[in-house]
């Protein structure tokens, strides 16, 4: 049977028991808030590290920054100076050589429009000389003036319609004859020979015959038998005498100094005409003697142009090569604008990722990684907080991952 002693020593024991128990559940919690507080000191103080490291690195970033500013400013002061010097080199030269090229061109449509002036002068002398002969019988029925009128008036034609040293009158050939004029055909070819010598007299004797009151009908016939001797005494003297190879053309012009005239000899002397066809003679009056005047002209004129044609060659191709240097220096000019735009470009870029780099950092909040650090240390198990915190924390500094970016402005940006 349990006595009252057993009881109260046993109730004692328990009570002791009890003591010890809650004595060392207390110990246990001091240990674990000794813990808790070493911890939470150790995870401020590591805090406290990162953000000197963080606060650092920023300093480093912005005096990288400053220095990569100051680089950038004396690199585009350097680059705009150089750009200035070869633009202003540039259109130095593209002027004067604009300048030259212009002032020759200007010289050589001034040669040229004198030239053509001198050309229309001489048509229009040409044009000029269509007009009437007035009394032409009465001087031809002088035999003093016969000669100087025949060549005078062939004189006329050729001066106003040839120019200087394209003709010449009385020369002397080299069988010794005097051709009343010669004409100077272009391309080198032998001149041409006219002669102004008619037989007027024959034919004033037909025109006498016929204007007689008997009307005899003799005397007309021995009139045209004269004529038509003389004629052809006179175009068998030119077609030996002036006829030369090599130095006059194959065929001579005779010239008759009215139009009637050379009417009725082509209606009433055929024979004289073909006579004078075979022995390379053409009877020409005043208007077939200025028509060929003007067909001689032409050719001269061709002659001449294209003698200008080549001078005018020539200077458009050296023309032309101008225009081409100054198009490969212009394209040349333009690499050169497009090569420092693309540069000017690419600093921009750089300029425009290092100003949203800066802007990030300073956007930076620091209580958001403490905070990070918390939280992943709260989520793990009792046990295997403080060696995870001290092996593989959560939480990594800024620092460490923190990475600079240095943009080289020669290199081609994205």
């Amino acid at each position: 049977m349990v006595t009252l002693g057993q009881t109260l020593l046993a109730a004692l024991v328990l009570v002791l028991l009890l003591g010890i128990w809650l004595a060392l559940g207390l110990m246990r919690a001091g240990r674990r808030r000794a813990q808790a507080e070493a911890d939470a000191s150790a995870r401020a103080v590591q805090a406290e590290a990162r953000l000197a490291d963080i606060l650092k690195a920023q300093s480093e970033m912005q005096g990288r920054m400053g220095t990569m500013a100051e680089l950038f400013g004396a690199r585009q002061a350097e680059l705009n100076q150089s750009i200035g010097q070869r633009l202003d080199g540039m259109t130095q030269r593209l002027g004067s050589s604009i300048t030259e090229q212009t002032k020759s061109t200007h010289e050589n449509l001034t040669k040229l429009q004198e030239r053509l002036a001198v050309i229309d002068t001489a048509q229009n002398n040409i044009q000029s000389l269509a007009r009437d002969v007035v009394g032409l019988q009465a001087i031809l029925s002088n035999k003093q003036t016969r000669g100087a009128f025949g060549q005078s008036r062939m004189e006329t034609i050729i001066q106003d319609g040839l120019p200087f040293g394209a003709f010449s009158f009385q020369p002397t050939l080299s069988n010794g004859m005097r051709p009343d004029c010669t004409i100077a055909m272009p391309n080198g070819a032998p001149d041409l020979v006219i002669d102004a010598k008619f037989p007027l007299e024959a034919w004033n004797a037909i025109r006498e015959a016929e204007a007689s009151s008997d009307g005899d009908p003799a005397a007309l016939q021995n009139a045209q038998q004269r004529f038509r001797r003389d004629i052809e005494v006179h175009i068998r003297d030119i077609s030996e005498k002036y006829l030369i190879v090599g130095e006059t053309q194959d065929t001579a012009f005779l010239f008759v100094p009215s139009e009637s005239i050379f009417a009725e000899i082509h209606e009433k002397f055929e024979a004289i005409v073909h006579k004078a066809q075979r022995a390379r003679v053409v009877i020409v009056s005043p208007s077939l003697l200025m028509l060929s005047i003007q067909v001689i002209q032409a050719l001269l004129k061709d002659a001449r142009m294209r003698e200008q044609a080549h001078l005018i060659q020539g200077e458009v191709l050296r023309l032309m090569e101008d225009l081409s240097r100054l198009d490969d220096r212009t394209r040349k000019l333009q690499a050169h604008f497009s090569m420092a735009q693309k540069d000017v470009d690419l600093i921009l870029t750089s300029s425009d990722k290092l100003t949203r780099r800066g802007a990030k950092i300073e956007a930076l909040e620091f209580a958001q990684l403490a905070d990070d650090a918390k939280q992943a240390v709260a989520d793990q198990p009792s046990g295997e907080k403080a060696s995870t915190a001290q092996q593989n924390p959560k939480f990594e500094p800024r620092s460490s991952t923190l990475k600079l970016r240095v943009v080289d402005d020669d290199a081609p940006q994205g």
